[in-house]
Parts: C-alpha cells; structure tokens; sequence
C-alpha cells in the first residue's frame, strides 16, 4: 500500500518537469546497483561482484523501489526475483546505462593523445589551401588525431565555440571579448578587385579613395570581410555604394568578373581569369587572422597539441 501511495504522489506530478528532473536525480545512483542485483537475483553475489558491502545494496535496492513506490523484486531467502514491473524497469536501466557506457567511451576516445579528435573552425576563404596545408603539416607529428571540420564566417564560428561545438578556431577580425582568448596569427592583405575590361584595370595599385564611385559587391552583414570593407572605405572618406551581398569570396569575384562592382578582398587561391587585383595603397588594407578558443575551458591532450601547433605558426600561417 506504502508504494501505491508513493507511486501515485509521483505520477500526479509526471508533467511537472521539476518533479521528474529530481527523480532522475534520485534514481540515476541506484541503477547500476539495481542492475547488478537484478542480473544475479542474489543480493550477497552482486555485492561482491560490484565490491560493495551487502547492507548498502540491501538498503539502496530497498530505497529504490520505495522511491518509485513499486516492488521490483519478490524476495525468496537469500535471492530475488523480478516482478512484472521489474522486468520492465531492467529493460530500460539496461538501454541507459549502455548508452552511458558508449558516452564514456566516445569521451574518452576523443580525448586520447593519440588518436583524440578536434573540433576545429575556420573561415571560408582558407578552406582550399590554408587549413588543409596545417592539417597536413601537423599529422606529420600527430598522424593519427581525428577532425571535426567546421567552415562559417565569424560570427556564427564563435557562437558554435561559446555553445561548445568547436574547441578552436581560425577567425577575423581577431575578436576582443573577455570569454575568449584569442591570439593573432598572421594578416593577409586585401586587393581591390576589378572587371578585366574596368578603366581601372591597367593599374597595378591604387588609393581606395579612388574607387569611391564605384559600385561595390561585398559579403552579407556580419561577416568579418564585411565589417573590414566598411571600415576601409570609411578611413578613405567614403560610405561603399553596395550592389550585391554574398556569403563566400570566390562568388564575389564571380560577380565582379561578370562587371556587377569591384570588391576588397584576399588573394585567390587560383587566378580567376576576367578580373584584376590591384594592391592597396591606403589606408593600409589587411585583415588579421587569429585563433580563438574559450577562456578556462581545459585542453584534452589533442587539442593542446594542435593548439600549441597553431601558435608556432605565427607569422607564417599563411602561404
């Protein structure tokens, strides 16, 4: 009748999701226990296969089932057997404690020196050369560290390293907040890009000043090429006349091959045949690149390592 009683006193508050969140929290240290006891139907042989003193397994399997307000087992003497409900209750203790099993092991399986993984984010624009060059540098010494690869712009990469999705990352600008350490790497400079048939085009270098007629394309708000060309046009005394917005460099350079606007921005990996890039005069147009990671967030092994790579590469990040 006690357990009845307590059954329905849990069952009235299923819905609240406090009430079963402390039920989980109750539940969760008697499982592995009640499993062991369970898969023995001998409360003296699962003490001593699970090393703990046969009172405390007594007691806890006793808690349990006055916890849930259900007998989970009939008792004969010395040993037990499941109830219906026991039954029941074993298949689901089972699927959860094998998933906890497969969770520890994952951890720790991302976590080894040796073959641990990294979750590791970077710009668009050093996917085709940049990135695998490091990558490939680093397995020299680390050959079998695993990635998990993530390109975005800016923004949405530190918002997946706040959230926990990343470990480090590639970004620019080189962000300034105080949940993050972030360490410069290197700058690349940024060109102005022009029709092949533009007037401009027979020129090698210019004054940003100069191009504040044009027409420009650029990349969405948000993105940290964006933010630069905004501010590079406005060290030149102008506000850009914005044509069409994109999400990745190379579409950019697409858009002004095809005579849509000039556009700021990195070398190309590969020359783009209808355009032409002119070096930047003034205002000294580059974009910083840097790592960033969480602050006091701790380094499985791998990550440090890769992170201890990154930061002997200043200065020489790029090719």
């Amino acid at each position: 009748m006690m357990h009845q009683q307590r059954s329905q006193a849990w069952l009235s508050s299923s819905g609240d999701t406090e009430d079963m969140t402390e039920m989980s929290r109750v539940l969760a240290p008697r499982l592995a226990h009640f499993a062991g006891v369970a898969r023995t139907e001998h409360v003296t042989r699962a003490a001593r296969e699970m090393n703990v003193p046969q009172s405390t397994l007594s007691r806890a399997m006793a808690r349990l089932e006055q916890d849930l307000g259900i007998d989970l087992f009939a008792r004969h003497g010395r040993t037990v057997s499941l109830t219906t409900a026991g039954r029941t209750f074993l298949a689901s203790v089972e699927r959860a404690l094998a998933e906890i099993d497969r969770a520890a092991e994952e951890i720790r399986a991302d976590a080894d020196p040796a073959t641990g993984k990294v979750a590791f984010g970077f710009l668009h624009t050093m996917g085709a050369e940049t990135v695998p060059g490091l990558l490939h540098a680093f397995r020299a010494d680390h050959p079998r560290v695993r990635f998990s690869l993530v390109q975005n712009y800016g923004e949405a990469m530190l918002e997946r390293l706040r959230a926990g999705d990343l470990d480090l990352c590639l970004t620019s600008p080189v962000p300034d907040a105080p949940d993050l350490v972030a360490r410069r790497l290197d700058e690349q400079k940024l060109r102005l890009v022009v029709p092949g048939d533009h007037p401009l085009a027979t020129r090698r270098r210019i004054r940003l000043a100069e191009a504040s007629e044009e027409t420009f394309v650029t990349l969405e708000p948000g993105y940290g090429l964006r933010r630069i060309t905004d501010d590079l046009c406005r060290q030149a005394g102008f506000r850009p006349r914005v044509a069409f917005e994109g999400e990745e460099a190379e579409t950019l350079r697409g858009l002004v091959a095809a005579g849509l606007g000039v556009a700021l921005l990195p070398p190309p990996t590969v020359p783009r045949p209808g355009v032409v890039e002119l070096a930047v005069t003034a205002p000294r147009a580059v974009r910083e690149i840097g790592v960033a990671w969480l602050t006091n967030r701790p380094d499985t092994p791998p990550v440090a390592a890769f992170k201890k790579f990154l930061l002997s590469r200043r200065g020489s990040l790029l090719p």
